[in-house]
């Protein structure tokens, strides 16, 4: 008589099923164990507080006198005196003055600066002077302070066209302030 397990059968087919199990787990090769980063990772941020930005001064071009030439109005970011040339005087009573500007924030932190030039100032009568550039009294990148502020000016330069007519030209222009 042959053993029970020798013969055909359930039996024999469990063996055989057991036996192949041992021999695939024998050959599975071990788990890799966890290795830890060395130094440890490190996640953070830094929040900054919101950038706040006023207009303390409008920029004025001042009282001009055109004549029968085109001339040119600058007043100067800098805060040094305004100035006209060519066919234009401004008005020693009301020569003008620059825009002026203040801003909080992080301390240590980087600003970046922008001033839209308007292109033209308009009397609402359909006469127009070209504003050739605005101009700021330092770089458009700065710093803020340990007291969290920063500040700065805004001038410009004006073309008067000859014979321009009288009137208030006006124009509004955007300036912003933002995080770099």
């Amino acid at each position: 008589m042959q053993a029970a397990w020798t013969r055909t059968g359930p039996l024999k087919k469990l063996m055989t099923l057991i036996a192949a199990s041992a021999a695939l787990a024998a050959a599975t090769p071990a788990a890799a164990a966890p290795v830890a980063a060395a130094p440890k990772a490190n996640g953070r941020g830094l929040i900054l507080i919101p950038l706040t930005l006023s207009k303390l001064q409008d920029l004025y071009f001042g009282t001009i006198i055109p004549s029968n030439l085109s001339g040119v109005v600058t007043v100067p970011a800098d805060g040094t005196a305004p100035f006209a040339t060519g066919g234009t005087t401004l008005l020693s009573s009301d020569p003008g003055y620059r825009a002026s500007f203040a801003g909080a924030g992080t301390t240590g932190q980087l600003v970046l600066i922008n001033v839209t030039n308007p292109v033209l100032l308009a009397n609402g009568l359909g006469d127009n002077v070209t504003v050739l550039a605005l101009t700021m009294d330092g770089p458009a990148i700065r710093t803020i302070d340990a007291t969290r502020a920063f500040n700065f000016n805004v001038g410009g330069i004006l073309l008067v066209n000859a014979n321009q007519p009288e009137g208030i030209y006006q124009a509004d222009f955007d300036v912003t302030a933002q995080y770099l």
